[in-house]
Formats: C-alpha cells, sequence, structure tokens
C-alpha cells in the first residue's frame, strides 16, 4: 500500500498522504463505492484524476472511514456522517487527507514554473516580500497557492477571493509552517499553517 506519509500536528489531527502508483483497475477492485460515487467515478475523461479520486477512498479507508461515510454539502465541501472534520485533495500522483476535530483545509499542488504567469491572479500583499529574482521563487509561489486554497476549502464561502482576502505571513526558506489571515467583510480571522515539500511537490494545511 502506498501510504507515502502520516502527519500528527496535533493530538485532534491527522494528515495522510498517498503515492498514487496503482492502476485504475487495482484502485476500483479494492474500494466499495457508493451509487453517486461510482457514477461520478465513471464519468470522469481523465484517468489521472479517477486514479486521485480512488486514492482518496483509500485513504479514508485508512482512517477507518468508508465511502458510505463521506458526503458533500450544497457548497462541495466534503463531511463525515460522525461529525469530524475533513478535507480532501489531489494532485497527479499524489493525493492527501486531513481528518480532525477543529475545522480544516488541505491542498497538494506540483511545483511547475507556469504558476509565475498567474501570480497576480492570487497575490497581492505578498509581492511585498517576494523576490521575482530568487531561485525559491516558484517554490515560494507554490507554498502560498497551497495556502490560499486550502483557507479557501476551509472557509467555503462563496464570493471568497485568493488576492483580495487571504493574507499568508512572510516564511524563511527553511520554514515548515506560518500564519495566514483571511480578511471577509470587515472581519479577520487567523489560521495557523503548516507545509511540506516531496518529490516535486508542495502540501500546505491550515487549521482553525
Amino acid at each position: 500500500m502506498p501510504l507515502y506519509k502520516t502527519i500528527t500536528p496535533n493530538s485532534q489531527t491527522t494528515v495522510k498522504i498517498w503515492k498514487i502508483t496503482e492502476s485504475y483497475k487495482d484502485l476500483m477492485d479494492k474500494v466499495d463505492l457508493k451509487p453517486v460515487a461510482l457514477e461520478r467515478v465513471l464519468g470522469m475523461k481523465s484517468e489521472l484524476h479517477q486514479r486521485g479520486f480512488l486514492s482518496v477512498r483509500h485513504l479514508l479507508h485508512q482512517f477507518g472511514y468508508t465511502d458510505s461515510d463521506l458526503y458533500y454539502d450544497d457548497y462541495g465541501k466534503p463531511h463525515l456522517r460522525d461529525g469530524k472534520q475533513i478535507s480532501i485533495t489531489h494532485s497527479f500522483n499524489f493525493a492527501a487527507v486531513i481528518i480532525s476535530d477543529l475545522i480544516v483545509g488541505i491542498d497538494i499542488e506540483k511545483q511547475r514554473s507556469k504558476i509565475a504567469i498567474i501570480a497576480k491572479k492570487f497575490i497581492e500583499y505578498e509581492f511585498n516580500y517576494l523576490d521575482g529574482g530568487s531561485v525559491n521563487y516558484i517554490r515560494q509561489l507554490t507554498i502560498i497557492w497551497c495556502v490560499k486554497e486550502s483557507l479557501y476549502k476551509l472557509f467555503c464561502t462563496p464570493g471568497l477571493s485568493f488576492k483580495k482576502h487571504c493574507l499568508v505571513i512572510p516564511f524563511a526558506d527553511n520554514d515548515l509552517e506560518t500564519v495566514a489571515w483571511i480578511d471577509y467583510e470587515s472581519k479577520k480571522y487567523r489560521y495557523n499553517i503548516h507545509f511540506l515539500e516531496f518529490d516535486g511537490f508542495t502540501c500546505a494545511y491550515a487549521i482553525a
């Protein structure tokens, strides 16, 4: 089983990361899906997305859950029937699930140079401390994107903007955590952020 990493940032929270090495068939053969999930995965045009979807169900099993324990609300936010908080992500050949008693969000992204092209679409405040000429610029952009995506999943509020409402406090190259804020409708919300890098990917998770 390609369970890549398990992280326990606190006594109430666990993160599990899966490296997707199996074929679509192998993943499908070893998981039980409820009808709506089966219909969804069969309707996906990309096998990469299918394998990501199925690997998340395998991660649920690692936590002791089944696909039937998972459901989504009208905003697309995942929930567990026992009331635990959950967030889900997958990118290329990695997937991750975070489960907690606290409100959480998680994201994984592949580090790619093209993120610099879209930086102005999701960054504003952070340009004050970023150095576009730094060898770590792509890494830093990817961390910031992951942080903001994890905040978006955690907050799950229509109209929330990465650029306007989400702020990531400066972090050093060797840091593994930072603080981020959501400044939305005259209220400010502070979140602790953890992040890590592996195999050319970045993962960040936010904990309320």
